[in-house]
């Protein structure tokens, strides 16, 4: 009898330990208590005051920690979510890892051009084909800001060129409430009513509190409603270190987290169990240029010390990697995105976005898509660990081929070799065979890739009666805008 035998069936890793992340959440309720967040929507300041939180100066609440646990203990372990083709699911629980693409880059690098121009509602549509046809993108998040579309409406027409051109689960931005509404209806038509969108909601919304410790009007206003219809909401504040958040890494996670459970306990507030997801692009501010770095190693890590925080909470986690500072699909661009897709599976985070942008979150590449697909399938293999038990340490086969043989015939080598992972861009031939190919590096196979999916892949369509009642629900709030405008302009 074999005793104290420990399996690891995938590589283990760890940023921070349990007693630090402890730490981490005690500083967290001290600031939520004594420092507190604004929240300029009066309702939730209201649901706030009426549940014990102390509220100064109509927009200053501080909370007590008892608020802030009860909230977090509320709040569901575990969401699923499904595509419009509702076999394509995604379940958000701990150390279950998807990937998937940001979203609202205002630029792209035209597939034919180059030139970096704004994205239009075609692109919308070919980044949403492209996502679809790779089997390592798990769901979809609008990759462009839509550009050619009306500007206080561009969301809901953001959001058909998603459900256009992909079958896979989505996360979503919204303008403002009104838009967050009419997205969950467009959503209700096409899965087939509220509650079938409540039994295996087909989006996640994105919701962004503003840093340091404040929450908007309309960030507010989508949390309740997202809490209100049982959309899973994604609270996400983005702090640069040194700029919006202190300079040490752990100043800066313990302001994300505060930033994070202030809009987590508005939602509980509003309806217990209302399906919630930690999340934070928390990076740093490069000194040098100011810019919001997407390719520094402390986003990798602070994403990873967070994503062990909503463990400990009991959260699922909505990371970041995939992206990248460079302008062009480069080697920086591989360097940068490779290193952040490994540690964010290594560190299990749920939700795992921003696959595919460049130029620090401008500019949204199909290029970096397809290279981060390829990279993905890697590191889920690598994920996959090593299996020991009496099949795999194969010491029969060893035996029997003995000195000197070869396994090349064996039944075993036959029942396993396909475990090997396959790239499909990743050049292993040899050198006589690639320079009769072309001699194409990497960039060269993404590209003409690209081309091939925007020329060629066709996603299931959506029913044509559906897509006239989408439609019609987008002409609906493209007319009531533009009143809202004239009465503005009045």
């Amino acid at each position: 009898m074999r005793v104290n035998y420990q399996i690891n069936t995938t590589p283990q890793f760890r940023i921070l330990s349990d007693d630090q992340i402890e730490e981490i959440f005690f500083a967290t309720l001290e600031v939520l208590r004594q420092t507190g967040v604004r929240v300029y929507q009066e309702e939730a300041v209201e649901l706030l005051r009426e549940n014990g939180a102390y509220v100064t100066d109509d927009t200053l609440v501080r909370f007590p920690a008892s608020l802030v646990e009860e909230a977090v203990a509320m709040a569901p372990t575990r969401i699923v979510v499904a595509g419009r083709d509702r076999s394509r699911k995604i379940t958000l629980e701990k150390d279950h890892v998807f990937f998937g693409t940001g979203s609202d880059c205002p630029f792209i690098r035209d597939p034919y051009t180059n030139e970096r121009r704004r994205y239009t509602y075609k692109d919308s549509y070919n980044a949403a084909r492209i996502a679809d046809s790779l089997p390592h993108i798990d769901f979809y998040m609008p990759l462009g800001l839509t550009s050619d579309v009306p500007i206080g409406t561009y969301d809901r027409h953001q959001f058909l060129a998603s459900l256009q051109g992909v079958t896979k689960p989505l996360v979503v931005t919204a303008v403002d409430r009104e838009g967050l509404a009419d997205q969950y209806y467009m959503a209700c038509e096409v899965v087939g009513g509220e509650e079938a969108f409540q039994n295996e909601p087909l989006f996640v919304i994105y919701i962004e509190p503003s840093s340091p410790l404040e929450n908007t009007k309309d960030a507010t206003e989508k949390v309740l409603f997202a809490a209100e219809k049982n959309i899973p909401a994604i609270i996400t504040p983005c702090p640069s270190a040194g700029g919006t958040a202190p300079a040490t890494m752990a100043g800066i996670l313990v302001q994300a987290l505060a930033e994070c459970l202030s809009g987590i306990v508005i939602a509980q507030l509003q309806n217990p169990g209302a399906p919630v997801i930690m999340g934070g692009v928390v990076t740093i501010i490069d000194m040098l240029t100011t810019i919001y770095s997407y390719g520094a190693p402390e986003l990798t890590l602070l994403s990873a010390g967070l994503t062990e925080i909503s463990k400990w909470l009991g959260l699922p986690m909505f990371s970041t990697a995939g992206c990248t500072d460079a302008k062009t699909v480069d080697q920086q661009a591989a360097i940068e995105g490779a290193i952040s897709i490994a540690v964010a599976a290594l560190s299990g985070a749920s939700l795992i976005h921003d696959v595919g942008y460049i130029e620090s979150g401008l500019v949204g590449s199909y290029d970096m898509l397809v290279m981060s697909n390829e990279i993905i399938g890697l590191v889920k293999r690598i994920m996959g660990g090593i299996p020991v038990d009496e099949e795999t340490l194969a010491v029969d086969v060893i035996a029997r081929v003995g000195p000197g043989g070869h396994f090349l015939g064996e039944k075993h080598t036959l029942r396993h070799f396909r475990e090997f992972w396959l790239p499909e861009l990743i050049d292993r031939t040899k050198v006589d065979d690639w320079e009769a190919a072309g001699s194409k590096t990497l960039g060269v196979r993404v590209h003409e890739k690209v081309i091939k999916l925007i020329e060629t892949y066709e996603p299931e369509p959506i029913p044509k009666d559906v897509e006239n009642r989408l439609k019609d629900i987008i002409a609906q709030a493209d007319e009531r805008h533009k009143a809202e405008e004239k009465v503005a302009l009045a």
